[in-house]
Parts: structure tokens; sequence; C-alpha cells
């Protein structure tokens, strides 16, 4: 199992070299960088010019804010200055944060997303070849490239591999039908979303195609509970009860709350939302509502916590780099162990 590490969204710019290189030290597979107070492939290319070894992974970039060349563009040159270390993660967002936040129209996500990866894919073929490789579909077009905008003919950069993160069994059915790997959101990564959902809509984007999956990673974006001592386990569980209430706010995510009975739950968050009543969100999820979703254990036990529950149903998983840099040895054990497993 490939492990993967993650970035805090509020980090300052001035740390994210020795953040990466603390994660490669640590022995982590590669590095997700979130789209949140930051541009994910700005923190993606102070994290590669740091880094020797991992991958570094947009988790995810937003695609329907930015033009698909655009996005091309820089996920080739990331690859390219990376030696191949690089890799393209796209997601949608919700409609309310992409009309209201990012003031930008919003359409069904599935079939634009297909035809944004359908201009990405062009464009990197276009760069490999030195010659316009066009797409045209009913969202966008892709039908000009002038000698002059061209950076190729280039053989030599590794063409970035597109994971797409996603929930619905939509966005997973193009996933399994165009994408190189999954990236699943922290509300979505419980074993039964993974086996009864989220696996049969990659299956059934992959068949239709006459594509198979045997190269395809999925990622499961893991939120645990861990610690050297109770005393680190109980201040982690503070910190991912906020981080929880204020995911599951999001009424997009409601239907992982109802496969375990606890919709209502979803909603008493959204109206809080709603009511910009942001820092007492974390008051109604319960102990027992945490170690009902979130796994908790300890650093040493945590190995074994991961792998019964993601055995057959992921390929990768992402856990969070400590906080307390002296916890790293103990943090590398878990890495090493789940990698070797």
């Amino acid at each position: 199992m490939k492990v993967y590490s993650g970035t805090d969204p509020q980090i300052d710019l001035r740390n994210v070299g020795a953040y990466a290189k603390r994660v490669e030290a640590v022995g982590y597979d590669g590095l997700h960088v979130s789209e949140t107070v930051h541009d994910p492939f700005l923190l993606a290319l102070l994290a590669l010019q740091a880094t020797r070894r991992i991958t570094v992974r947009t988790s995810v970039a937003l695609a329907f804010v930015r033009s698909p060349l655009l996005t091309a563009y820089t996920a080739w040159d990331l690859s390219k200055m990376s030696g191949g270390r690089f890799h393209l993660g796209l997601g949608s967002q919700v409609r309310q944060n992409i009309e209201e936040r990012y003031a930008m129209p919003w359409s069904p996500p599935a079939d634009r997303m297909r035809e944004y990866i359908g201009v990405v894919r062009a464009a990197f073929d276009t760069f490999r070849s030195g010659e316009l490789v066009p797409y045209e579909g009913d969202r966008y077009r892709f039908t000009r490239m002038q000698p002059y905008f061209n950076p190729g003919p280039d053989t030599a950069t590794v063409t970035p591999p597109i994971y797409l993160g996603g929930v619905g069994r939509r966005i997973c059915a193009v996933a399994g039908e165009l994408a190189d790997g999954l990236l699943t959101h922290p509300t979505n990564s419980d074993p039964q979303y993974l086996r009864t959902e989220c696996r049969p809509a990659l299956e059934s984007g992959a068949t239709a195609v006459g594509r198979t999956l045997s190269d395809f990673e999925v990622v499961a974006g893991l939120q645990v509970i861990t610690g050297l001592t109770d005393a680190d386990v109980a201040t982690e569980r503070e910190r991912r009860r906020r981080l929880f209430a204020f995911l599951y706010s999001t009424p997009a995510y409601r239907p992982a709350l109802d496969r375990y009975g606890l919709g209502d739950l979803q909603a008493r968050l959204a109206a809080m939302a709603r009511r910009d009543d942001w820092s007492a969100l974390p008051s109604v999820v319960t102990d027992e509502i945490l170690e009902q979703l979130v796994p908790t254990a300890r650093y040493g036990e945590l190995p074994v916590v991961v792998r019964e529950r993601l055995a057959g149903v992921a390929d990768g998983v992402t856990l969070a780099l400590p906080e307390d840099p002296a916890h790293d040895r103990r943090m590398a054990r878990v890495v090493a162990e789940l990698r070797a497993g």
C-alpha cells in the first residue's frame, strides 16, 4: 500500500519546502497539496523544488475555475522540472463554492469533467508531438495551437498522470473511464462506501470503454485519530472533531452520514453553517460519532487498523504527518509497515 501525507491548508508558503522534506524523510510515497487558501500548483512547485524522491500531487486542484489548457501547461511544466514526480489531481467542488466563492459559472460536473480531461490529454499529446491534437466537445473546444505557443515537440517529459477527486457514482465512473486514479474525500473513505458505491462505479466506467483497472490507484483520504500517548490522542481527537464538523456541514456529504443513520446530524451542522455559527459546529459531534467514523489508534496499532479498514478496497492511503516533528520516527515505522504490507 502506498502512503501519502497532506499539507495543512493554512501552511505558510515559506515553510512548504521544509515540510515537504520532512514528508520525504519519514518515508512517505508522496505529498498531497490541496486548494484552500493557496494555489495548489504553487504549493506543488515549492514542494518539488525541495525534494528528490516523493510524488507531489494536487489533491485536488479545482478544474472548473481554470482553463483546461492553462492547467495542462502548468502540469506539463511541473512534470518536466521534477523529472516526472508531479501528478495532476482534479476535482469539481460544490455548486455554491464555484458560484459564490470563485465567482464562476457552474454546470453538472460529470459530463463537464469528461470533456475537461479530454482537453488536458489532447494538450499533453500536442506538447509531446509538437502538432495540434484537437478536441471538440459540447463545453470545451481546443482547436488552435500556433507553434509559438507549443512547448513541444517534447518526448522526454513524463506525461502527468491524472487523478480525479470524487464522491458521487457518476464522477467515479468518469474516473474509471478516463483517469489514472481516484482520490476519495475524507467524508467518503469508509469501507462500506468504497466497496458498495465507489469501486462498482469505477468498474462500470472502465467497462464502458473497454478498459481494465489493473494499473488504477484508489487513494483513500482517511481521517485517523492517533498519537504516542493518551494525551496526544485526546488532542488529536479535538482537532479531528473540528474538521469532521466542518466537512459534514456540506449537504453534498450527507449520504456518508445516512449510511450510518446519522443524517440528522448533517442537517444540524448545515443549519449552523447557514447561520455562520462556525465555532459551535464541533459541539454537536460526540465522541461516539467520532469512534464510529474515524479510526482511533496509537502509532503502534495504526498499521493494523488501516490495513483492516482498507483491505481490498484501496491501493493507497493518506495519513497526516505528525504535528510534532519529535514523533516523525514513530510515523516512519507506521509508513514503512504499511508500504511493506
